[in-house]
């Protein structure tokens, strides 16, 4: 099923190229090379509202509870942490200028990590083999 996926986003992502060098030629001198894959038609990045708003239509076409679109940061996010992932690297998919913030940020959320953090740090922690001859 996962390899399904993965040909159906492959897809997907092919016919959305072909369609923006269509949009490219279309454009001509006027198109803004801004090296994204989700473009308006001048190749210019789309807007926030209109991205927002298209995603709630589809997630509302599709059944789905209502979420923000900026919340999908959150989620994969929260995510990542609970699955291990470095917070340097959680950090740079976010955009964050310092992982501090988003360790601020995300580590509460999820306290379980917190606790398995500070469990293998105190597992780390070489311990004296106590003498029972003295």
């Amino acid at each position: 099923m996962h390899q399904r996926h993965h040909q159906r986003l492959r897809r997907a992502l092919l016919q959305r190229v072909v369609q923006q060098k269509r949009e490219r030629l279309a454009a001509g001198p006027d198109w803004v090379d801004t090296g994204l894959i989700f473009t308006a038609a001048d190749g210019g990045a789309l807007r926030e509202e209109y991205v927002s708003e298209r995603f709630t239509a589809i997630c509302a076409a599709e059944g789905l509870p209502p979420i923000r679109f900026h919340d999908l940061r959150h989620c994969a996010a929260t995510i990542m942490l609970a699955a291990g992932v470095d917070m340097k690297y959680i950090s740079a998919t976010l955009g964050h200028a310092r992982h501090s913030f988003t360790a601020d940020v995300y580590t509460s959320v999820v306290p379980d990590v917190a606790q398995a953090a500070a469990d293998a740090t105190i597992a780390a922690i070489p311990r004296a083999v106590e003498n029972r001859d003295r």
